[in-house]
């Protein structure tokens, strides 16, 4: 039976690990990728795009995930702007070169389905069904209407409620089909 030691190579037990994302530790790919993010806020910023998040994934051809999005309030990036984006940040990735070998880049928007956590993502709501559940009172799913500081706003069937961010256990957009036509 041929059986391999958890952390030994395919190649043997003293043969050396090449430098790739599949061999570094958690702590150097948490260190790549944040060289990476700093590399790329001025670059997102200068867009006026906001830099969500940054992910790099283990294998033998690694792909980096860039998050972008727009800094607040409704409306979304469009298509032309994550083309332009796509682009710089390839530069940017390909000159400051912390990733050995060949990868994926994937530059996206958060969906729909991305959880709301901070006023930034709920301004971004405004206008929208958010299915809400707060941490001390029974879930609900209403429109948002406004944002003030820390404080949201829905309207509903029962009128307006007001909710504190800090008050809110989970938030999601509520994805509406027949979404209602703006005044």
């Amino acid at each position: 039976m041929n059986r391999r030691h958890r952390n030994q190579s395919p190649a043997g037990r003293g043969a050396q690990r090449e430098n790739t994302p599949r061999s570094r530790s958690t702590a150097e790919r948490r260190q790549v990728r944040e060289e990476i993010a700093q590399a790329l806020v001025s670059v997102v910023e200068n867009a006026g795009l906001y830099l969500e998040n940054v992910q790099v994934s283990r294998g033998s051809r690694p792909i980096v995930s860039v998050t972008v999005d727009l800094p607040e309030g409704p409306g979304g990036v469009d298509s032309q702007q994550l083309v332009d984006i796509s682009r710089e940040i390839s530069a940017v990735l390909d000159e400051i070169d912390v990733i050995a070998g060949a990868y994926q880049l994937e530059v996206t928007t958060p969906g729909t389905d991305r959880p709301l956590v901070e006023a930034r993502h709920f301004s971004r709501a405004i206008g929208r069904l958010v299915k809400v559940t707060p941490r001390e009172e029974t879930p609900f799913t209403e429109r948002l209407v406004a944002v003030e500081g820390d404080t949201l706003v829905f309207r509903g069937e029962s009128g307006e409620r007001r909710l504190s961010i800090g008050e809110v256990a989970k938030a999601r957009v509520h994805i509406e089909f027949d979404r209602p036509k703006k005044d």
